[in-house]
């Protein structure tokens, strides 16, 4: 069983409006057209079982129709989750409605929300989150939209941790992109998950290895950042990994099972 804990789908009628834009901001060739279809195609391609959907809502206004785009999509092949915008008027009911709506977990994207992680109203989010049982995953580390302006450090990341204590937090991009060795100073051995979204083709073998075994496999979550990266291509590079069985299976899909409340067969 394979498990991918961070992708992107797009309505139909703002997929190529917004792929094309986002292509231009990372400065890369989408792997899939952002829409469901390419997504379940590029699944069976790779062999991945179920992919996580995992919406940026940039705008409080936006939250009603992501997360009724999102609440489409609640069995495998393809599992999304909500959004929530840290200047919402009423975050305790908007999350209690995400819930309501079978949702396990919620997005948070501080670069495009324009706030930073270690701000009130993440921690206040996230406290209730976690009371409520949902994960929560963070955009961690540089993003291409506003690289010399980082809203989620590790050293921030780790104030949340010791202040909220948070039950299911994942820090996207192997817990801060291009800031690994910050990582491993703040968050590495920590309770937390990290994903490997986009960057298993990026960060070398040695530092990866290396934070999976220092923080525990049964914390790492296999991950592409679809259509940003490619599913087969990733699955192809971890499995080649020289990591045990039992941590590939933790990796690839046994945490994420324990982390979407499901039973984790293979």
């Amino acid at each position: 069983m394979i498990i991918d804990f961070h992708t992107h789908i797009f309505p139909e009628k703002i997929a190529e409006k917004t792929i094309d834009f986002l292509s231009g901001v990372c400065q890369a060739t989408p792997c899939t057209n952002g829409m469901y279809g390419g997504l379940k195609a590029s699944m069976q391609e790779a062999g991945i079982d179920i992919s996580v959907a995992l919406p940026a809502v940039t705008k409080a206004s936006q939250m009603s129709s992501v997360n009724c785009f999102a609440a489409q999509y609640q069995d495998a092949p393809i599992i999304s989750f909500g959004g929530i915008h840290p200047d919402c008027t009423d975050y305790k009911t908007a999350l209690r409605e995400i819930r309501d709506m079978g949702m396990k977990g919620i997005k948070l994207h501080p670069d495009y929300q324009d706030r930073y992680f270690n701000d009130i109203q993440y921690k206040r989010i996230i406290s209730y989150a976690s009371e409520l049982d949902l994960a929560v995953v963070v955009h961690a580390g540089v993003d291409p939209k506003c690289p010399e302006d980082v809203h989620c450090t590790p050293k921030m990341a780790r104030e949340l941790l010791d202040e909220v204590k948070p039950v299911k937090l994942v820090l996207a991009h192997m817990g801060g992109n291009e800031m690994w060795d910050d990582v491993e100073n703040y968050l590495v051995g920590e309770d937390v998950y990290l994903d490997t979204a986009v960057v298993l083709d990026r960060m070398s073998q040695e530092q990866f290895l290396r934070m999976v075994r220092s923080h525990g496999a049964e914390r790492i979550l296999f991950a592409t950042d679809s259509p940003w990266a490619g599913q087969k291509e990733f699955v192809k590079i971890l499995s080649e990994m020289p990591l045990t069985d039992v941590e590939k299976d933790k990796i690839f899909y046994k945490n994420a099972c324990k982390l979407l409340n499901l039973s984790g067969e293979s």
